[in-house]
């Protein structure tokens, strides 16, 4: 990569999600309404990679359109790359540091744990976890979880410093 390229990752990396978004809608990244981006690990063909509306992508998550293990068979296959699109649904959470390989479709409303290594189709409606990953619930069940947790505030539009008290005081009376 480029020192070019490699100062605007630098500082798209540390920027907000609607300069990340601009930057990388000006690649042909298709990106919906309402997105939020913690990442901005787009692989090097992010114009592979589509995101519906509502969707949210935690730090650390990775991007792969690419399979770079052809290189094992350069002298088979002396001019070839391997890629694969990327898809995201509407409605999709994807949490911390999850690795998501070429060919991947992800339904609508979806939640992907922290630390998935996903490949393949996902359903709508469902909860997707672990390496590889898999289908481990339907949301329905997390909204019944999230119903009865013991740690859910309500601290939504709250700053820091106004969430600060009731999430310590809520935690020193359990």
């Amino acid at each position: 990569m480029n020192i070019i390229k490699r100062i605007y990752r630098f500082y798209f990396d540390k920027s907000g999600t609607d300069a990340k978004i601009r930057y990388l809608s000006k690649q042909s990244m298709k990106i919906g309404q309402d997105c939020h981006l913690e990442t901005f690990s787009f692989s090097t063909e992010p114009y592979l990679v589509e995101l519906g509306d509502d969707v949210t992508i935690a730090s650390g998550t990775v991007f792969i359109t690419h399979d770079g293990a052809i290189q094992c068979f350069r002298s088979d296959f002396p001019d070839d790359d391997v890629f694969g699109k990327i898809i995201v649904g509407n409605n999709v959470f994807i949490g911390d540091n999850c690795t998501l390989l070429p060919n991947t479709i992800i339904g609508n409303n979806c939640i992907v744990g922290a630390g998935s290594v996903l490949r393949g189709r996902f359903p709508d409606n469902t909860v997707i976890i672990g390496n590889p990953a898999k289908v481990i619930a339907g949301m329905s069940v997390q909204k019944l979880i999230y119903s009865q947790h013991k740690g859910r505030i309500k601290t939504h539009n709250m700053t820091d410093a106004e969430k600060k008290p009731f999430v310590t005081d809520h935690f020193n009376n359990i």
